[in-house]
């Protein structure tokens, strides 16, 4: 037999531990530190937390929008369906239209992603609202031209993009300009679901399965 961890409980212990033990992990603000915990474990790269940018205010964001009501808009079903659903507020719904026949008609129709044309069939939908992004940096930019155009501001952007194609640029654009929304992302081509699935678990529920 080979020597390893095999109790599950145990080995979710140890990896936290460990992570916890992460000198760049406790020089963040207390508030952020369970949101960075989950980002760590899901990625497996301490190092990725030199690049992790956040407004100050984006737990309390989410807590609130949660509170009152807010559903969480996904751009991909991959993150939709890793979110704990045990997690959030009764009535908290998680919407994804990516595979809807209207989008993809849309999406055609003005030469644009599906990912990014679900921004403009939500439009007003996404007042208050949390946007989660943990695939296509074509969301993230057309939600922010849809900002930027007079749009409807959702509550909180948690994007995690991933790529070589336009993933770093639309998050530093966020970074730089997060036109008065609470955020965070991770600067860089790297990201994906499972990090914005840890993002949106840890804000739903901190540390908590």
């Amino acid at each position: 037999m080979m020597d390893y961890i095999r109790e599950p409980h145990a080995i979710y212990e140890k990896s936290f531990e460990m992570i916890s033990q992460i000198q760049d992990l406790q020089a963040l603000p207390e508030a952020i530190r369970p949101v960075a915990t989950r980002i760590v474990h899901a990625c497996g790269m301490p190092e990725i937390l030199g690049d992790l940018r956040y407004s100050a205010d984006i737990v309390e964001a989410v807590a609130g929008a949660l509170a009152n009501g807010a559903d969480i808009c996904c751009d991909v079903e991959t993150l939709r369906h890793g979110v704990m659903a045990h997690l959030l507020p009764k009535g908290c719904e998680l919407h994804c239209g990516i595979s809807e026949p209207d989008v993809a008609a849309f999406a055609k129709q003005y030469n644009m992603t599906r990912a990014a044309a679900q921004i403009d069939l939500w439009g007003e939908r996404l007042d208050g609202q949390i946007v989660a992004i943990g695939n296509a940096p074509t969301t993230l930019f057309r939600l922010l031209e849809w900002i930027d155009g007079g749009g409807a501001k959702p509550a909180a952007i948690i994007a995690f993009p991933v790529g070589f194609v336009g993933a770093a640029e639309s998050k530093t654009e966020l970074a730089d300009n997060p036109r008065g929304i609470p955020f965070i992302t991770l600067l860089g081509r790297k990201g994906g679901t499972a990090m914005a699935q840890a993002a949106v678990n840890a804000l739903a529920g901190g540390l908590s399965t």
